[in-house]
């Protein structure tokens, strides 16, 4: 499977010759022995991320060694203000994954309006609705959900691409059961396939690596969330979340 190491606030996942596709930072395909989780400090307000990643990197002591032609730029990596003490894995058949979780950004995607949701809440004498929020361009919030799914199976393109979808589905069912909000505003999702493994063409809810990855999803980010707020105490909109979106506008709706 892939090699986990944690230290100095920094996860190391290595697998030499995995293919990854990274949906963070300097995100999209690439080929490397290593993929990374960081944690950055409360406050972070840093724009040179590939500077900070190499600091934070010689830090713990990790180098390049594996990547191709040595280039640290090819390791996707994530960033999180979750402690990585709270990164946990799953493991199933072909596939690991693992998760940080932090909720203090969640986005909320409600399906009534405000308006129906505060006419319900007057009928029936309930609370007044969370206020939706506007959209910001700045460096998000430091909650997020940070997922790296791995398997030793050889993914075709539309396979690493479709499970991407099925990592952030399960994402969201887990969140939502747990939590009651599918995410927050700065959630990432990294995959990794090995290229000589046995061939997967497809990585659906009902294939066996798409199974695996939903299972291993789920129970990474049930076990991260569990050690991150061990008394259920999670942000969010019952707790009334400090940040965070509430995705409340209404699409027009139209006949193609």
């Amino acid at each position: 499977m892939f090699e986990a190491t944690v230290r100095e606030g920094v996860l190391r996942l290595r697998r030499p010759g995995t293919r990854w596709l990274s949906t963070g930072w300097d995100g999209g395909r690439s080929r490397a022995a290593t993929a990374y989780n960081v944690t950055v400090p409360e406050g972070f307000d840093r724009t040179d991320l590939a500077a900070y990643r190499d600091e934070r990197l010689a830090r713990a002591e990790f180098d390049a060694e594996g990547n191709v032609e040595g280039d640290r730029d090819a390791a996707p990596t994530l960033f999180t203000g979750v402690s990585m003490a709270h990164a946990r894995g799953a493991r199933l058949g072909s596939v690991v994954a693992y998760a940080t979780v932090g909720l203090s950004n969640p986005a909320t995607l409600p399906m009534v309006s405000g308006a129906e949701s505060a006419a319900a809440a007057g009928t029936a004498g309930g609370a007044e609705p969370r206020e939706s929020t506007g959209h910001t361009e700045g460096p998000p919030d430091p909650g997020t959900v940070n997922l790296i799914v791995g398997t030793t199976r050889r993914l075709a393109p539309g396979a690493a691409a479709n499970l991407v979808a099925v990592a952030a589905e399960a994402k969201a069912a887990t969140l939502l059961a747990a939590a009651g909000v599918p995410g927050t505003t700065s959630d990432a999702v990294v995959v990794g396939d090995d290229p000589g493994g046995e061939p997967a063409e497809f990585s659906g809810s009902a294939t066996a690596v798409g199974g695996a990855a939903r299972a291993c999803v789920r129970d990474a980010v049930r076990a991260s969330l569990r050690s991150r707020y061990p008394d259920g105490d999670v942000p969010g909109p019952a707790a009334d979340a400090e940040h965070g979106v509430v995705t409340d506008e209404r699409a027009e709706v139209f006949d193609p």
